[in-house]
């Protein structure tokens, strides 16, 4: 969970997020009160998010942390605070992992997608697809540990998080619609 306040005329942005993992979805829409309780959401221009790869681990053989439906709701209810919060919402699927994973399977991560995905669209959430963008070859861009980005892996999803956070900022700034100040700043390239 990331959210950025544009600055005026400066390409550049506030960013905020939590000094947290925000691990599965009841953890984040749990600490979601916390996370944005001090910020005005009048300021928040952009929120970009995922949950996903704890949810779908299958630790103790009884099925996935948190089940497919559970999970979908959870989210959805996450996307409806977001909205309430930000002018623009992305979520960011969930990444491969190396197939030899032994507790998260790429099958379950699609599903998983594939069951979040057409009902965020139809909230009007901006997708950005780093599973398909990572999935082109998980062996570069999954680290040994067969679950986390390797170093390639964290600088393709870092441009591509860039490149849609960015384009949604433009978009924003074109239709009039950016909360705009002039507070210090720091960079929209800065991952979030």
């Amino acid at each position: 969970f990331g959210g950025l306040r544009l600055l005026s005329g400066k390409g550049q942005a506030n960013v905020y997020m939590p000094n947290d993992n925000c691990r599965f979805a009841q953890y984040t829409l749990r600490y979601l009160y916390d996370w944005t309780k001090e910020l005005d959401p009048t300021k928040i221009d952009v929120v970009h998010w995922n949950n996903g790869l704890w949810d779908v681990c299958h630790l103790f053989g009884d099925g996935e942390f948190t089940p497919k439906d559970e999970y979908v709701e959870t989210m959805l209810r996450i996307a409806r605070l977001l909205k309430e919060r930000a002018t623009t919402v992305i979520f960011a699927t969930t990444t491969p992992v190396r197939p030899e994973n032994a507790h998260n399977k790429n099958e379950v991560i699609e599903a998983y997608n594939d069951a979040l995905v057409p009902r965020l669209k139809e909230m009007g959430v901006v997708i950005n697809d780093l599973y398909t963008l990572i999935s082109q070859d998980v062996y570069k861009y999954i680290c040994e540990d067969m679950i986390h980005l390797s170093d390639d892996g964290i600088s393709l999803a870092a441009e591509m998080v860039e490149a849609v956070i960015r384009k949604e900022a433009e978009k924003i700034k074109d239709e009039g619609n950016a909360k705009l100040d002039s507070v210090n700043n720091a960079s929209i390239g800065a991952p979030v």
